[in-house]
């Protein structure tokens, strides 16, 4: 019996051996991560872009020379019109009225000027034989001046009467595409209200408004590229040809980028996108993925010597599509983590590796009068 309770007792101590040692905690070994890193680039490639529209190069607004109310309205927004195309008309009564009184202030002034010259030559006759005294000459002959003066007031007021009869009908100078139209039949206009907005054939102009804080990176003649919403695959060549002098209420200034290819095919009013592009030397840039901020400051992680992190706060230009200046705070030749920048933490260390998964040996830093202001 005391066999038994012996052999008992000792199984109890063995499971409270292996239990307690079941339960005491095994330390944790910390896993040293691959992370990919990069130099910071020293040229950039840099690429910005706006929207705008598609605008006819010339466009005019057409009125009437004259006031009056619209009789007849031919044409409407996004017709093309021709030259001489008649596109509207006013009441011609009043103007037939003009006209039919000034036909007979003339008709009356040609008859008093044929009487003046009848008898100016008569008295040029009887003059050189003294039939008549040198005062009557003189009188008959300012009499006929005159009536000379009056015949070609009478002409003039006719003319005019004519042609305000003529105003009273729209006519297209130039042949394009009614883009606007601001009358209706029975309404009323005074002499140089806007009818129509015509965009004239020819040349087409993509509009976009830039920003004063980039305006200044932009210069008439520089070379652009274009696309198209529609179109978003191809590509126009384009260059700038004006670009205004004053911002408007929005702060932005006008820029008109003149197409080089692609007119026939490019219509009025599509959305499009102008890119600009140029190469800056001797600014560091990293990508995008290697910047993070903590309360408003930009920072990177910079790989030590020991392959440990140090957080470097930088201070960065304007954000590119994949990539952004820094303008100091870094070293061309520091290694900058690209990626999950928010998942470390100061002086963790790593397995750096480049691109290609190949291990990267960082240098001892040398002096820092070298870096980047």
């Amino acid at each position: 019996m005391s066999i038994l309770k012996s052999t008992v007792s000792s199984l109890i101590i063995i499971c409270s051996v292996m239990l307690w040692g079941c339960s005491k905690e095994q330390p944790a070994v910390e896993q040293i991560p691959f992370v990919m890193v990069k130099q910071p680039g020293t040229s950039r490639h840099d690429q910005k872009s706006y929207a705008g529209d598609v605008q006819a190069r010339q466009q005019t607004a057409l009125a009437f020379r004259v006031g009056g109310q619209i009789t007849e309205r031919y044409v409407d927004v996004g017709e093309r019109v021709r030259v001489g195309q008649v596109l509207a008309k006013l009441d011609i009564k009043d103007a037939q009225l003009q006209l039919n009184s000034a036909q007979a202030q003339l008709e009356s002034a040609q008859s008093a000027a044929r009487i003046a010259a009848d008898e100016f030559k008569r008295f040029q006759q009887l003059l050189p034989i003294n039939a008549v005294s040198r005062s009557q000459y003189d009188t008959v002959k300012n009499q006929y001046d005159s009536a000379s003066a009056a015949l070609k007031q009478a002409q003039s007021n006719y003319a005019v009467a004519a042609n305000q009869t003529g105003y009273n009908r729209l006519i297209a100078g130039k042949s394009g595409v009614i883009t606007e139209r601001n009358i209706e039949v029975g309404q009323v206009v005074a002499a140089g209200q806007a009818a129509y907005q015509l965009a004239m054939d020819g040349d087409r102009d993509v509009v976009i408004g830039v920003p004063e804080q980039a305006i200044s990176e932009i210069k008439a003649g520089q070379n652009a590229w274009v696309t198209l919403w529609s179109r978003p695959d191809t590509r126009f060549a384009a260059y700038v040809r004006e670009i205004s002098p004053a911002a408007d209420q929005s702060r932005t200034f006008a820029v008109k980028v003149a197409l080089k290819q692609g007119q026939s095919a490019i219509q009025l009013g599509q959305s499009a996108r102008v890119f600009f592009s140029q190469d800056v030397q001797n600014v560091l840039s990293v990508p995008l993925s290697s910047v993070s901020a903590s309360e408003n400051q930009a920072y990177v992680w910079v790989v030590n010597a020991d392959q440990t992190l140090r957080k470097v706060p930088v201070t960065l230009g304007a954000y590119g599509r994949d990539s952004v200046p820094v303008l100091s705070g870094l070293r061309a030749d520091d290694w900058v983590v690209v990626g999950g920048v928010h998942l470390l933490r100061e002086k963790q260390k790593i397995h750096p590796v480049d691109r290609e998964n190949r291990t990267v040996t960082i240098q001892q830093p040398t002096a820092r009068t070298g870096a980047q202001p």
